[in-house]
C-alpha cells in the first residue's frame, strides 16, 4: 500500500510540475503523445523480439538476451499502459532499444552476481559442445600423447553440437 501511495504522490507532483512549467493543454498532449508513441514502440519492439526468440530457437542457441529483451519490453508496454508522466517516461526507456541493452547488461549481471550458475550456463552455452570424458592424471604419469610422442596430450572426442 505505501508503494502505490508513493506511486500517486509521484505522479501528481510530475504532472503538477509539467503542467506549471508549459500549461494545461500542452500536458495533456504530452501525456496523450507519449501513450501513443509509447505502445506503438512497445508493439513493433516486442515483434522484434518475438522474432529474435524465434530465430535463436531455429539456430538451437540459448536465447538470453531475446528473452530478457522480450521481457523489458513487456514491461516497458505495461509502464506506457499505466497511467502517467513518470510511468510514460520509464516505460519508453525501456521501449527503446539503447537504453533497453543498458538495463539488460546491468539485469543479467546482478542476477549472475546471485546466482553464479547462470553465468556458467551462459558461458557455456557459446561454445562448442564436445562430448568427451575427463580423466584423472595419476601423478608420475605419461601426459604426452602417445600418438604424438613429446607433443601435447590429446583429447579424443566428438563435437555434439557445432556453433
Amino acid at each position: 500500500m505505501p508503494f502505490v501511495l508513493l506511486y500517486l504522490v509521484v505522479e501528481i507532483v510530475a504532472v503538477v510540475a509539467l503542467g506549471s512549467w508549459i500549461g494545461a493543454l500542452p500536458t495533456l498532449l504530452v501525456l496523450l503523445a507519449g501513450s501513443v508513441l509509447g505502445l506503438w514502440l512497445a508493439r513493433r519492439e516486442g515483434l522484434r523480439a518475438a522474432q529474435a526468440l524465434a530465430e535463436a530457437a531455429r539456430n538451437r542457441r540459448v536465447a538470453t538476451s531475446e528473452t530478457t529483451d522480450g521481457m523489458l519490453v513487456a514491461v516497458g508496454g505495461l509502464l506506457l499502459f499505466v497511467p502517467g508522466l513518470v510511468t510514460d517516461v520509464l516505460g519508453l526507456l525501456l521501449v527503446l532499444p539503447p537504453t533497453r541493452a543498458l538495463v539488460r547488461r546491468r539485469l543479467v549481471a546482478s542476477t549472475e552476481r546471485r546466482h553464479p550458475g547462470l553465468r556458467t550456463a551462459r558461458i557455456r552455452s557459446e561454445g562448442q559442445v564436445i562430448d568427451a570424458e575427463v580423466v584423472d592424471v595419476q601423478p608420475g604419469a605419461r601426459t604426452e600423447s602417445p600418438h604424438r610422442p613429446g607433443g601435447p596430450m590429446v583429447i579424443e572426442g566428438t563435437v555434439v553440437d557445432e556453433r
